[in-house]
């Protein structure tokens, strides 16, 4: 049946997507890696459709580039790119939190019923991704991070597109982290395991609170990136 087949190959299509995404985040598909429709399609044994638009779509996310020649690559992002993502994500978030106070999904009285299931929800997410940034196991952490991150925004922002905008900002900067993160000898010292403490000051409807944690946790992506430049890792430490 016609419907049947075109659902079908929409979610072949995604769980390649999902797939590739994993393989940018681990580090495993590395920035600058080129490959072809067709070599991926018959990677994962399947026709050059799904695997099309596939690419596209991250490709739209800003993990892929395409080259009408040349097929398509992991995109490279710069450490000033890197240092733009968290502006950006400096300025939305500021702006949820100053000038939309009264989206935070807990007054003071305490959470609604439906919203204070979702945020267990959450705060478990978080607890998985401190104990693994704790413990430097980055594998387990972005995965956490990025579902903990993602469905905190959708709860705090009461807006899709601001929530999608920011989890792209997060998947991207998880993207370039990484390579950097594997080589890092203070590893511990520049994973953020404040998850925890933030998921509380929004269940507590602080939004003062919740504020000062994501502003330091910017400072610290910022400060983190002042050191990829500096001086003694240039040569590529």
């Amino acid at each position: 049946m016609p419907a049947s087949g075109a659902v079908t190959r929409s979610t072949l299509s995604r769980q390649i997507a999902d797939a590739l995404r994993d393989e940018v985040l681990a580090g495993r598909l590395e920035a600058g890696r080129e490959f072809t429709v067709k070599q991926i399609a018959e990677q994962y044994g399947v026709s050059a459709t799904p695997v099309r638009e596939a690419l596209v779509d991250l490709c739209a996310q800003g993990l892929l580039d395409s080259d009408q020649h040349r097929g398509f690559r992991v995109h490279q992002y710069s450490v000033d790119d890197y240092r733009r993502m968290v502006e950006a994500r400096m300025l939305v978030v500021d702006g949820i939190f100053r000038h939309r106070a009264t989206a935070l999904p807990c007054p003071p009285r305490g959470p609604e019923p439906g919203v204070g299931v979702a945020l267990v929800s959450v705060r478990r997410r978080g607890e998985a991704a401190a104990r693994a940034a704790r413990a430097g196991d980055l594998d387990v952490l972005i995965g956490y991070d990025i579902r903990y991150w993602h469905e905190l925004g959708r709860l705090v922002a009461a807006n899709d597109h601001l929530a999608d905008f920011l989890h792209r900002l997060r998947v991207q900067a998880w993207v370039f982290s990484v390579p950097h993160l594997r080589s890092e000898r203070d590893l511990l010292g520049w994973l953020w395991s404040g998850h925890v403490d933030l998921v509380d000051a929004v269940t507590r409807g602080d939004a003062d609170a919740a504020l000062a944690v994501v502003r330091a946790y910017n400072a610290h992506s910022l400060e983190w990136a002042d050191r990829l430049e500096a001086p003694e890792r240039r040569g590529g430490a």
